[in-house]
């Protein structure tokens, strides 16, 4: 019974990022979803919703009225613009955006220096904060992370890259082949750009 205690108690930061990170691989053939929330000083807040399933992606946001929603397979980028109704294909650069997004909660515990912050009686407020021995420059200085006691899931990851405030929430499992690939089916009369 003691050990069984003080096993639901003492959970160091190490131990609850471990747990996470064991139960996000479970997941990782069946893609992930989150939103995410980007707030620039003076442009505000933008959300949008990601879809990444291996190199496949999609990223659905909606910019001053206009939905823009973008797939990506690792080469080629599809942009549909709904107020032009037009798409525009090209080839990717780098890696997709969606794709960034999700390996940031792989390896925290590498190149952070991990604190509980707070816990409440359903989660763990982790803060992380970038090691002296993590040389990445793109790595942010420092994070938020939620995770949900029970599933040990991640519930937030709030960060800032650029002067940019990033907020990734709504995590959930479970992206199709079709939700990541654009078919131009759907978006009968809209023009098609190839700009390959």
């Amino acid at each position: 019974f003691l050990g069984l205690s003080r096993v639901l108690v003492a959970q160091t930061p190490e131990e609850i990022l471990s747990r996470m990170d064991a139960e996000m691989d479970k997941h990782d053939k069946e893609g992930i979803i989150m939103t995410v929330d980007a707030k620039a000083p003076i442009l505000g807040t933008m959300t949008a919703k990601t879809y990444t399933l291996g190199d496949k992606a999609r990223v659905e946001a909606n910019i001053m009225g206009v939905d823009i929603i973008t797939w990506t397979d690792g080469k080629t980028s599809w942009t549909y613009n709904s107020k032009k109704n037009e798409v525009e294909i090209s080839k990717q650069k780098g890696s997709s955006e969606s794709e960034g997004d999700a390996e940031m909660f792989n390896g925290i515990s590498k190149g952070y220096d991990v604190t509980i912050d707070k816990e409440t009686a359903k989660t763990w407020e982790l803060l992380c904060k970038k090691s002296k021995s993590n040389k990445d420059k793109d790595a942010p200085k420092q994070m938020e992370l939620v995770v949900a006691k029970g599933t040990y899931m991640p519930v937030s990851l709030k960060t800032k890259i650029s002067g940019i405030g990033i907020t990734m929430r709504n995590i959930s499992f479970g992206v199709t082949e079709k939700q990541v690939t654009f078919n131009a089916n759907e978006y009968p009369g809209a023009t098609i750009i190839d700009k390959r």
